[in-house]
């Protein structure tokens, strides 16, 4: 009887020692050494690629964010991203809201996914034609008028964003030239030169537009 309780009692002993040190082990040193390499070798990364503009953190270039008006309609001052229309049919993320992201998961036959497309369409056009430039739908990228597999999409094609520039330089005063310069300046190619296709941050690019209109 006593060899018993002595053999349990070292039993559980070691049991508590081993607790402890692997609680030291994985929840202490591992988490704060991977946490040590992160901050030393990716620190943007590893705090969320976050964006600042005058001092202040406005975003981060992984998530799409609106440029709305007070009263929600698009602020055409702003280069615009792709819609959002990801889950929309149960109107959890219609406007890059960040509870909840997703694909609206309608088919391409669909009869309110081909009236969103259409409707985009119509305001793309409306949009963005100015007194010297008019857009015609027959030109208007596809990311223009639907949304991404996520509704959260940070890029739009550098096609739509090219659409967009003379509105945009008419709205803030500019040169076409100027603001063209700013889109080709922040269009990213493809990584490692052959994976996924070329794009256009539109928070970035919006950061440096407004840099620019704060210098002139």
């Amino acid at each position: 009887m006593n060899n018993s309780v002595a053999n349990t009692g070292r039993l559980m002993w070691a049991g508590l020692r081993a607790l402890l040190l692997l609680t030291v082990v994985c929840g202490i040193v591992y988490p704060l050494a991977v946490t040590g390499v992160a901050q030393a070798a990716f620190h943007g990364k590893a705090n969320g690629s976050e964006i600042t503009s005058q001092g202040k953190v406005v975003g981060s270039s992984l998530i799409g964010q609106t440029y709305l008006t007070k009263d929600g309609k698009p602020d055409l001052t702003w280069f615009q991203p792709r819609p959002s229309n990801g889950l929309g049919t149960n109107s959890v993320n219609t406007r890059y809201k960040l509870i909840l992201s997703g694909a609206t998961n309608l088919s391409g036959d669909n009869k309110d996914l081909i009236k969103q497309v259409k409707d985009a369409k119509a305001a793309v056009v409306a949009d963005n034609s100015t007194a010297t430039y008019k857009v015609k739908a027959a030109d208007i990228p596809a990311d223009a008028v639907t949304s991404s597999a996520s509704g959260l999409d940070p890029q739009i094609s550098p096609a739509y964003a090219e659409l967009q520039v003379h509105r945009v330089a008419e709205k803030n005063h500019l040169s076409v030239a100027r603001v063209q310069k700013l889109v080709d300046d922040h269009t990213d190619g493809r990584i490692l030169g052959f994976m996924g296709e070329p794009g256009v941050n539109v928070l970035e690019l919006n950061v440096a537009l407004r840099e620019l209109t704060t210098r002139s």
